[in-house]
């Protein structure tokens, strides 16, 4: 072979082997793993005084803070995901936390709280503020939420990271099985998180899909990365508990079926003339007279409370559950409720009194609560629920029936807190309407059963029905008014005016109209029978108990009626 020949295929065979080396190489380098290292404080950025939050195995959108070695979380994170029960007083500064039996109260930036069970506040000290304040931002330190909390939490540092378990249930882990590394990306190049030992338990993310050859995972620590499949089992689910006890709200229920009935009262003098009304009743159980009402923002309260009616009515075999209301025009129950001070005033104000006349029962009869004063009047009530269970006071609540526009009086929560949470299935068609329509048709009664029934237990359910019917005049000019009548001068309107109702079976009632002097009349007659159908659907329901709107507006043979189903 010629020397240049040997010369070329010497070369050729360099090159090939240059070319395989260096190939060789780059194809080590590929599959060799990064060693990089990034350091934490690096992957999750947190300034000194912040806290990264992980709920589960989720980074909050939120962060926390760090305040002289404690962890705190923003009120309305504590509110929404750990326990809605916490309740902040923005006008006064105080935050409340309502258990069954004790109101536990903590003033901004103040190292010890209030614990009030009847009516008596007692000082409790504690190491560290529970609520910190900056302008309109509101912490709360996590040790206290966690003492009341179905909840659980690890706090670690370098960088500062709390882990929050709170959701109980099922859940994709896995473990590792070969010394492997957490990656902040998914490839063999992304730098390394933390090293990973034969055995570590890992939370599987769910929501994302493995991705060429790795999971994402995340460490007991909050550690969030990747691992390469092949060095940890397939993944597996484990149950996550806890051994939390929800706080059990005990109810001064009756054993026996509610036959109650509300009483006007005008003055003090209604004990006279309580014995002949309750003298054409019959299986009644509890009267609730209209005793109190809410007088000024400060929650201050008139009162027709008198201790001969109460004697009187013990005396028939009566609980009296004394009723408060809202009627008052001049007032703001926006600004009664959303102050510590005048809930605390009216619900002592109350109680008080419950226990200076000997009453059974206090009911409150709110209805003019305003959508933002929702939140208010439901601390109001878990408020007031601790006095009364703690004095024992029945406490129950008047309603309307449930609908949307409605939904802020929680009748959820009162369902949980309260001892009856009463249904007022009547004004179907009420006063101001612009057009007539029966006081509680059959549908508007079963559909009030039917839907309290999804919020509150029907042992505190009692559906409270009308005594009372609407005559509704119509003029030429489409104008509608309507005045209310008992029982006995409705029939006789119609007895005078020559007209023979008829039943309707949609309505549940009997049906009539006439004409006088150019204008309409129209009537939905509240009677007997339209009574017996309502109490058919409460019967069948099988809740606590019947109500009725009012005392003296029925006819005699109506109690009878009522005995046959609720006595």
């Amino acid at each position: 072979m010629e020397k240049k020949s040997k010369i070329a295929v010497i070369g050729t065979i360099a090159v090939i082997l240059i070319t395989v080396i260096v190939l060789g190489i780059t194809i080590v380098k590929k599959l060799t793993p990064s060693n990089e290292v990034m350091l934490l404080t690096d992957y999750y950025q947190v300034e000194d005084s912040e806290v990264l939050v992980i709920l589960q195995n989720k980074i909050y959108e939120k962060s926390g803070l760090l305040l002289d070695g404690k962890v705190y979380l923003d009120y309305e994170t504590i509110k929404d995901k750990f326990n809605h029960r916490f309740y902040w007083d923005s006008n006064e500064n105080i935050l409340t936390y309502t258990t069954p039996n004790e109101i536990i109260q903590a003033e901004s930036g103040r190292k010890h709280f209030t614990v009030t069970k009847s009516m008596i506040k007692t000082d409790s000290a504690i190491d560290y503020p529970v609520v910190k304040v900056f302008a309109d931002q509101v912490y709360i330190a996590l040790d206290f939420v966690a003492k009341y909390s179905d909840m659980e939490y690890e706090y670690y540092v370098s960088p500062n990271r709390v882990v929050i378990n709170y959701q109980w249930g099922d859940y994709l882990f896995t473990e590792v099985t070969k010394e492997t590394q957490l990656r902040k990306d998914p490839n063999i190049k992304s730098p390394i998180l933390t090293k990973l030992a034969v055995g570590t338990s890992l939370y599987v993310d769910m929501d994302e899909a493995p991705q060429k050859g790795f999971s994402k995972v995340m460490t007991k620590e909050g550690i969030i990365g990747y691992v390469r499949d092949k060095y940890v089992k397939e993944s597996f689910y484990k149950t996550i508990s806890s051994d939390f006890k929800e706080p059990e709200y005990t109810s001064q229920t009756r054993p026996e079926k509610i036959n109650l009935v509300f009483h006007q009262v005008f003055n003090e003098d209604a004990a006279d003339n309580l014995e002949n009304l309750i003298a054409q009743t019959k299986g009644l159980d509890v009267v609730v007279p209209t005793w109190f009402s809410v007088i000024d923002n400060s929650g201050n309260v008139s009162s027709l409370a008198s201790e001969r009616y109460v004697e009187k009515a013990k005396s028939l075999g009566l609980e009296v559950w004394a009723l408060v209301d809202d009627f008052n025009t001049e007032i703001s129950m926006y600004e009664v409720l959303s102050h510590t001070s005048s809930r605390e005033n009216l619900s002592n104000v109350l109680v008080e009194a419950a226990l200076k006349y000997k009453l059974n029962g206090i009911n409150i009869d709110f209805e003019k609560i305003s959508s933002d004063a929702g939140i208010h009047y439901i601390q109001f009530l878990r408020e007031l629920s601790v006095k009364c269970r703690n004095n024992g006071i029945v406490l129950s609540v008047d309603n309307y029936v449930p609908s949307p526009y409605t939904s802020h009086y929680d009748r959820e929560e009162q369902g949980k807190i309260l001892d009856y949470v009463i249904v007022m299935a009547y004004d179907e068609y009420y006063a101001g309407s612009e057009v007539a329509g029966p006081v509680a048709s059959l549908g508007f009664v079963k559909d009030a059963v039917t839907n309290i029934l999804t919020m509150v237990p029907k042992e505190k359910t009692i559906i409270a029905i009308p005594f009372y019917t609407r005559l509704w005049k119509e003029t030429p000019d489409g104008e509608v008014s309507s005045e209310s009548f008992s029982m006995t001068p409705a029939e006789n309107i119609l007895k005078e005016n020559e007209v023979e109702p008829k039943w309707n079976d949609t309505y549940g009632c009997y049906y009539a109209e006439y004409e006088r002097d150019g204008a309409t009349y129209r009537m939905w007659q509240e009677e007997d029978k339209s009574i017996e159908e309502k109490l058919k659907v409460i019967y069948n329901a099988d809740v606590a108990g019947i109500a009725a709107w009012k005392l003296g507006l029925e006819k005699e043979s109506t109690w009878n009626v009522i005995t046959r189903y609720f006595e």
